[in-house]
């Protein structure tokens, strides 16, 4: 039965009001809470590197399949020989910046946002972007009752995750390609830009309070289900249809203390990408393992399909597009002029690239010096 409308509006006033602080380090997630994964899907054997364990963390989404399949599989443990991984989830960019702040974990994956905002609050000394991971999964999904076209989107209600997150200033930017106003603090103006959990849109949707959602995967695919069209995919508004998704970020402490640690990491990164585009579906039926172990439910056939399919796996962190997302963020006024410069240090990604044969990735002038 479909949520009343009375709570469904509660609920999105109540994530509206959030302050702009805590939400503008925020990915695609689905909460601020962190829950600890303590499962471990293949025993450390082997040498032990230079730290006894290495605490990584990730969001049980499809766009950190990377981390889905690299911890479910043990790619990654592998790699780690006598090195213990130790998995903690998170809902949200806030909660997992501020866990490797705190120094809770050491390596995580995560959106292009919170990255941003944890380099520039650290003043470039709290961590570092070491690899890519995904690219693309986000849809503009609408009531095809209500909006036909790009252009009937003008006077409509339309979902974003979070203010100020990844996805809501890619909206942002595109309103304001359109030529429309609106004040990117309320959402308010040509269009209605809704800040609404992505636990909360689908039942939103369905009640009629919103006319549509710019939003990542599987939410997409979940609105589909519910009846909802895609009338753009983000990946064609980017050159070469790529933009980045999701990061490998590390603490500079633990850069610094375990360099052995971090490139056995980013080994068992590339080894589990690798895998994911040679055998997407056993991959897809891996991640989907994943998920119910960590959620208690796997996703229905009829959302993971699609959702997998608009995801695209990669080592590259496509440095660019995050220089142009951060200058999106400064033209909507959620971000003062940023200095990336030295947000990047992909030496230890570029060795392991180098070995296998594998074009190097460039960090658009944004790397260590």
């Amino acid at each position: 039965m479909p949520a009343p409308r009375s709570t469904v509006r509660r609920g999105l006033t109540a994530v509206a009001a959030l302050p702009l602080l805590a939400l503008a380090a925020t990915a695609c997630g689905y909460g601020s809470q962190a829950k600890d994964d303590s499962r471990a899907n293949v025993s450390a054997t082997g040498k032990k590197l230079s730290s006894d364990t290495v605490r990584i963390g990730y969001f049980p989404n499809l766009t950190h399949a990377t981390a889905l399949v690299g911890i479910q599989e043990g790619t990654i443990q592998k790699e780690l020989g006598g090195t213990r991984v130790e998995s903690t989830t998170f809902n949200a960019g806030p909660s997992e910046i501020e866990a490797l702040n705190a120094g809770s974990i050491d390596i995580g994956f995560i959106g292009p946002s919170p990255s941003i905002n944890g380099y520039t609050k650290s003043r470039g000394k709290g961590l570092r972007i070491i690899s890519g991971s995904a690219s693309g999964g986000v849809k503009l999904v609408v009531n095809p009752d209500r909006i036909k076209t790009l252009d009937d989107v003008k006077g409509k209600r339309i979902a974003t995750p979070q203010l100020g997150n990844t996805q809501d200033v890619a909206f942002l930017n595109w309103i304001s390609q359109k030529g429309w106003k609106v004040d990117s603090q309320s959402g308010k103006g040509d269009v209605s830009v809704v800040r609404s959990d992505n636990k909360v849109t689908p039942d939103a949707y369905r009640s009629g309070d919103l006319d549509g959602a710019w939003v990542p995967e599987p939410t997409a695919s979940k609105l589909v289900s519910e009846g909802a069209e895609v009338l753009l995919d983000e990946k064609d508004l980017w050159p070469d249809k790529k933009f980045v998704i999701t990061n490998i970020i590390v603490s500079q402490k633990f850069l610094d203390a375990h360099p052995d640690v971090v490139e056995a990491v980013l080994k068992g990164s590339v080894s589990t990408n690798k895998w994911i585009n040679a055998d997407p579906d056993r991959a897809k039926a891996s991640a989907n393992k994943a998920l119910e172990r960590l959620s208690g439910k796997p996703l229905p056939q009829e959302i993971l399909d699609p959702a997998w399919e608009s995801i695209e796996i990669t080592d590259d962190p496509l440095a660019e597009t995050l220089r142009t997302q951060a200058g999106h963020s400064v033209a909507s006024g959620l971000l003062k002029e940023p200095d990336l410069r030295g947000i990047y240090d992909l030496g230890p990604l570029n060795k392991i690239l180098q070995a296998e044969g594998l074009p190097e990735a460039t960090d658009a002038g944004l790397g260590v010096k």
